[in-house]
């Protein structure tokens, strides 16, 4: 747990993590919502950060959240707050879908409660456990540059894909 939060009450810790994972959730549901609405549906952005972003609600990852929501319906709400990156695909996903805010909202509480009860008790100490695990061990250092680096490496591929499909979006027609 951070050293901050360390010194509080559980209960208090419990609240602000709740809080937290609620807020989150809501500003990723109203992204996917407002977002959407605006880019895919009135203006179709050519450039800059909000094709970016038309392309990311348009891509696989919200994509699966959708699937995930068609199929499971209104649950795959609170237990994707008990994934990692699944979690933020099923929200935005939600807001994608125009999930009506009420029941979005009451499909939410559950799995922000259970968020909050992971790492205000056992959750932070096990993320730590594993940091610990790994640093102190060479392979484990040489893993975690591993996978630092082959983020990045994907990460900056995918980038040079989008500016050159941009670049070749912009070029002019043959007359």
């Amino acid at each position: 747990m951070p050293d901050y939060l360390a010194s509080w009450p559980f209960w208090l810790v419990f609240v602000f993590l709740y809080l937290g994972a609620t807020l989150r959730g809501q500003a990723t549901y109203w992204l996917g919502r407002i977002v959407t609405e605006q880019t895919l549906r009135r203006v179709h952005p050519r450039t800059g950060w909000r094709r970016r972003v038309a392309q990311t609600l348009a891509g696989d990852g919200t994509q699966r959240g959708v699937a995930a929501i068609r199929r499971w319906g209104l649950v795959a709400i609170p237990f994707a707050y008990l994934t990692v990156g699944f979690q933020s695909m099923v929200l935005a996903a939600a807001g994608v879908l125009r999930v009506p805010w009420v029941p979005f909202t009451l499909a939410q509480l559950p799995g922000a409660l259970a968020w909050a009860a992971i790492y205000s008790t056992v959750g932070f100490a096990v993320w730590n456990a594993a940091i610990a695990a790994a640093a102190g061990s060479p392979w484990g250092i040489a893993t975690v540059v591993a996978i630092v680096g082959g983020v990045v490496g994907v990460v900056v591929v995918r980038r040079r894909r989008v500016r050159r499909a941009e670049a070749a979006d912009d070029a002019p027609l043959p007359s």
